[in-house]
Parts: C-alpha cells; sequence; structure tokens
C-alpha cells in the first residue's frame, strides 16, 4: 500500500497548479475542508468551533448540490467535510458525499462518529476517500469529560467505529479509517492508551495532533508544554505494525505554535468553508470580526461565481501582500501551515519544484 502523510503536505505531486500560481494564474483549490452545518452534538474543551461565529445560511439540499457540481467545473479534486460544524447533523449528508463522488470528485468525512447512520454506511464507505473520527479518549469517563457529552455517546461511538472496519473488510473497500486525537498537554494519560484502542478497533491509522489557537490565546493553549509529551507520544508510535499506523504530527507539535512564513499563500490550494455556507479563505478567518476577509456566502451566490469574482482574489491577494502578516494576524498552526512552508520556500527562498518519482502517496488530492 502506498504512503500515507499524516504529518506534512502533497503540493509536490500537484506540480502543474504550483506553476500556474507561481505565474500569477488564477488557479482553483486542489482541497476544499467545509461543514454542512455549524451544528454539533457535542462540546469539546478544546473546540475552536465556539471561535468561528458567523451568520449562518440555509445550506438545503439544492444549495449543496449546486456547490458539488460547481466544484467539479473548476477543478477541484478533493472536498473533506471537516469545518466549524458537525456535518452529521445534516439530514443531507450522504446525499451530497454521492453527488460529489459523481462528480468524480475525491470525498472524505471528518466526524465524531456520534450520528453516523449505520443503514446507510454501506452506501457511503465506498464513495469516501477516508473517514477520520475524532476521538481523544479511550475510556467513557475521559471521552465525557473531553467531548463534552454523555458516557453512553462513548459507546455508541464505538459501535460505529467497528461497524465502519466490519463493512470496509466485509466489502474489501479502500477508504481509510482512521482516527483523530486533539491533544492538549492535559490528556498525556490517553496518548498510549489511545494508540491501543485504535489497533484494537481494526482502524487504519490514529494521527495525533495539537490544539489550534486564535492569535488571543482565547483557548489557553501553552505550546511550550507539548515538548513534555515526546516519550509518551513515541512510545504511541511504536504500538504501529505493517497494519495500523499511529503517527505524531511532530512539526507542528514541536514547533512551539510558530511560524516561519509571513504572508499565507495556501489558500488558493486549499480553502475552507464555515457550515454557515461562508467562503472564507481558512477557519480562523471565520468569525464575524474577520470579516474584511469574508468572501460569499454558497447559499446566496454560486460558488462558480464567487469564485469568478474580483473580491475572491482581491482576498487573496491581501492575504499574500505585505499587508498581512500571519504571525500576529491569525490564529497558530492553521490547515494550510504546511502548504504555507512549501510556498513560501518556493516564492521567498527560490527554492525548486522537486519532481516526484515513484509511487504517490494515498489521499493525494487531501494536499
Amino acid at each position: 500500500m502506498a504512503d500515507i502523510i499524516l504529518d506534512g503536505h502533497k503540493l509536490q505531486w500537484h506540480k502543474e497548479r504550483v506553476e500556474a500560481w507561481l505565474n500569477n494564474e488564477r488557479i482553483a483549490p486542489i482541497t476544499i475542508d467545509c461543514a454542512l452545518t455549524r451544528r454539533c452534538t457535542y462540546k469539546c474543551v478544546y473546540c475552536y468551533g465556539t471561535l468561528q461565529e458567523n451568520d449562518e445560511k440555509l445550506m438545503n439540499l439544492d444549495v449543496l448540490y449546486r456547490f458539488m457540481d460547481d466544484a467539479a467545473w473548476l477543478g477541484v479534486k478533493a472536498i473533506s467535510f471537516v469545518s466549524d460544524g458537525e456535518s452529521t447533523c445534516s439530514p443531507f449528508l450522504y446525499d451530497v458525499i454521492l453527488r460529489g463522488k459523481s462528480n468524480v470528485i475525491d470525498m472524505a468525512l471528518g466526524t465524531n462518529g456520534y450520528l453516523l447512520k449505520e443503514e446507510r454506511l454501506e452506501e457511503i464507505l465506498p464513495a469516501l476517500t477516508y473517514l477520520r473520527i475524532n476521538i481523544s479518549a479511550s475510556n467513557p469517563k475521559r471521552y465525557a469529560q473531553i467531548h463534552g457529552c454523555k458516557e453512553s455517546a462513548y459507546f455508541k461511538v464505538i459501535d460505529n467505529i467497528k461497524t465502519c472496519v466490519k463493512i470496509k473488510q466485509k466489502k474489501g473497500l479502500a477508504v481509510t479509517i482512521g482516527l483523530q486525537m486533539v491533544l492538549l498537554p492535559s490528556f498525556r494519560d490517553e496518548i498510549v492508551p489511545l494508540a491501543k484502542l485504535g489497533k484494537e478497533l481494526g482502524v487504519d491509522y490514529l494521527v495525533i495532533k495539537h490544539c489550534s489557537d486564535d492569535e488571543m490565546g482565547s483557548l489557553g493553549v501553552n505550546y511550550t508544554e507539548y515538548f513534555e509529551l515526546v516519550d509518551e507520544l513515541k512510545k504511541a508510535e511504536q504500538v504501529s505494525d505493517n497494519k495500523y499506523t499511529v503517527k505524531a504530527k511532530w512539526s507542528k507539535i514541536l514547533s512551539g505554535g510558530k511560524r516561519n512564513y509571513i504572508q499565507c499563500y495556501g489558500p488558493p490550494f486549499i480553502m475552507q468553508f464555515s457550515g454557515s455556507g461562508l467562503v472564507a479563505p481558512c477557519g480562523m478567518l471565520f468569525n464575524t470580526r474577520y470579516k474584511n476577509y469574508h468572501i460569499g456566502n454558497i447559499a446566496e451566490n454560486s460558488f462558480k461565481d464567487i469564485f469568478k469574482s474580483e473580491r475572491y482574489w482581491e482576498v487573496m491577494n491581501l492575504l499574500a501582500s505585505d499587508k498581512f502578516d500571519a504571525r500576529t494576524m491569525c490564529g497558530s498552526l492553521c490547515l494550510q501551515h504546511k502548504v504555507n512552508e512549501y510556498l513560501w520556500d518556493l516564492k521567498n527562498n527560490k527554492k525548486p519544484i522537486l519532481s516526484q518519482e515513484g509511487e504517490a502517496p494515498q489521499h493525494l488530492n487531501f494536499i
């Protein structure tokens, strides 16, 4: 099986679009992360969604189908339902996944797994490139404390994970089923137990990531405390075998929350939409107080028209200008962080675009 990149990016396998961007061409995103709603069944202690409040519009099936069709027409290669809301709260999730897949878009879903409908899993799992369950504890009590839910939710989620694994194995599906732990230093007691739980469940991987905070430190994340977790994280990675991977996002966990670039070049390649329908460069700029960076709303206008608008490119160019400083004007360690590092080196340090040889990694279009 091809490698899976859980700490890095895949832009080097999209050379044509990178070259077009370097030539100042207007490129469509390769990947879009979005949600179908801002609602959620949980109240996780680390939730960045509480910092992303904006006006919500009606995201009905017609709006979402139009978005899928527009994305395909523009050349978007992958869409992941991972953003500021729990997309399983939307009654349209399953139909929209199938619509996107029928448009030859790679589809993925990140979810807490609580509301997954067992009767529709056999229908959507073949259409997904990956299914990722967000889980930060290995036992009911800690799960309820961290995720802000009842202890009974833990058992329901574990059952849903087992069902997904069973369907994948029975049908020989290519979908990757993974777990994601959002790690705060106070969760250190759950690192190794969660790695062992993932192995017992038969999923493909567990990725352990940092917790992002905004530029004001609203969630109170102390990034220096991550350095104290190195031994536990290494123990967790040792649980891996030839069928199961545990991977810590070392490059971010050990970054101290710092950036080595100034401008933000990533959004033209990977954008994030709010579950409100808001089109903005990234999740850290969803909140209404960042309205100077807001571009439009897919519930009000087609994404095709939004992409073609001067407003879209005005915002993209602003982020890439000397009027924007990613070190102080947005939150820490964003979705576009690794892409930004790569593009900064290409544009400012004049590093070459390296040709990639051999087998491409898994999930190639989720950059």
